[in-house]
């Protein structure tokens, strides 16, 4: 997704990307305001709040990072989306104290934003009468720095909904964890964060239909929190090396695009290694077979149409681990080494199958 995405910055060692689709609010606010005060000035004061607006958000996920670094969990990036920012950690901390403090990391950095925000209004003398915020025409314009002040405090609360994703999901979840195992405060937590979402739903058809959109946003969310969660505690105590594939079609890189063909014919296997002296120097895809036939026929080597930045993990890393590394990099298919030594293969099917060989096994110790 990055190819979709404009990197600003880096910040704390923490890249800071825009994706695409940030610049269709921008454009749909600039609009919007300047119909609303029929000027473009009004449009372009809409737009530099938003931009205010998110450069707060991007500070509230900085605050989950840098929280959570000190725990030792990276960040890999921050990426601004339309409805807000997200911080790419490479896993939550599973102590319950710490999942906490990071999960209100975020809403405390936009509290204390609120907070210099009045400070410094109310050392000017310029917290507004509310009431006499409402012009003749009966527009209510808050003060720019006033809006950004109440929006952080919004930002905040709404963020505590104790709701998967948000940030309140996990806070109730790791107080939850203080006394139960991780997989029931998953459990509890996600339903919790569901009837929510369905009261959200239901009010949002009567009062304001991105009620609906935030609804079924939470009620999804919940529910992949709780299944990766249940698919993590089946998965507990395994590591990459248990479910490696030792059995899989090696090509060669000067092997032709024929033989690549043959092997896709007469297998299951939909990606195949290439090993140069039981080395591994790429993957080929299906994909790539057969764009290989059509732009150099099959007698084009294996080697012209591999890919050779191939996900590489070790044996001994938690399966678990691997699993989310998976879903967060969109690669199917990983070489699995042990030091310089090379065992075998490992793809989300593996994992998908050792996870119902577990809960099975569980089942059965029941």
């Amino acid at each position: 997704m990055r190819s979709w995405s404009l990197r600003i910055g880096r910040f704390f060692g923490i890249d800071v990307y825009i994706h695409w689709t940030f610049w269709i609010l921008i454009i749909w606010i600039f609009l919007a305001y300047s119909r609303m005060g029929n000027s473009v000035a009004d449009g372009l004061r809409g737009a530099g709040f938003i931009l205010a607006l998110f450069a707060c958000v991007v500070l509230h996920e900085f605050g989950h990072a840098l929280t959570a670094r000190r725990f030792g969990v990276t960040t890999r990036d921050i990426t601004l989306y339309p409805i807000g920012g997200i911080a790419s950690l490479e896993k939550l901390p599973e102590k319950p104290g710490q999942e906490l403090l990071v999960g209100l990391a975020g809403p405390v950095v936009n509290l204390v934003i609120a907070l210099v925000l009045w400070i410094y209004l109310n050392a000017l003398g310029q917290i507004p009468d509310l009431a006499a915020m409402t012009d003749e025409n009966g527009i209510v314009r808050v003060p720019f720095l006033f809006n950004l002040l109440l929006a952080n405090v919004i930002l905040a609360v709404f963020n505590l909904v104790p709701a998967f994703p948000m940030d309140g999901g996990r806070v109730l979840r790791s107080i939850l964890s203080f006394f139960t195992n991780r997989t029931t405060a998953t459990r509890v937590a996600a339903g919790i964060g569901q009837v929510l979402a369905i009261f959200f739903v239901f009010f949002g058809f009567f009062y304001n239909f991105w009620l609906v959109f935030i609804g079924l946003f939470i009620f999804l969310g919940a529910g992949g929190e709780a299944a990766f969660e249940r698919t993590r505690s089946a998965l507990a105590g395994l590591k990459v090396g248990d479910a490696v594939m030792r059995r899989f079609t090696v090509l060669d890189p000067n092997d032709s695009l024929s033989v690549a063909v043959d092997a896709l014919l007469n297998s299951q296997d939909k990606e195949f290694l290439v090993a140069d002296s039981d080395r591994p120097v790429g993957l080929l895809t299906v994909s790539e077979i057969i764009k290989g036939l059509s732009e150099r026929g099959k007698e084009a080597p294996v080697s012209a149409f591999m890919h050779s930045d191939f996900f590489v993990v070790d044996a001994n890393l938690k399966l678990a681990d691997f699993l989310q590394q998976v879903m967060e990099k969109g690669q199917n298919m990983a070489v699995v080494m042990d030091g310089e030594k090379f065992l075998g293969l490992i793809d989300r099917e593996n994992i998908e199958e050792k996870v119902m060989v577990q809960r099975a096994l569980q089942a059965q110790e029941a």
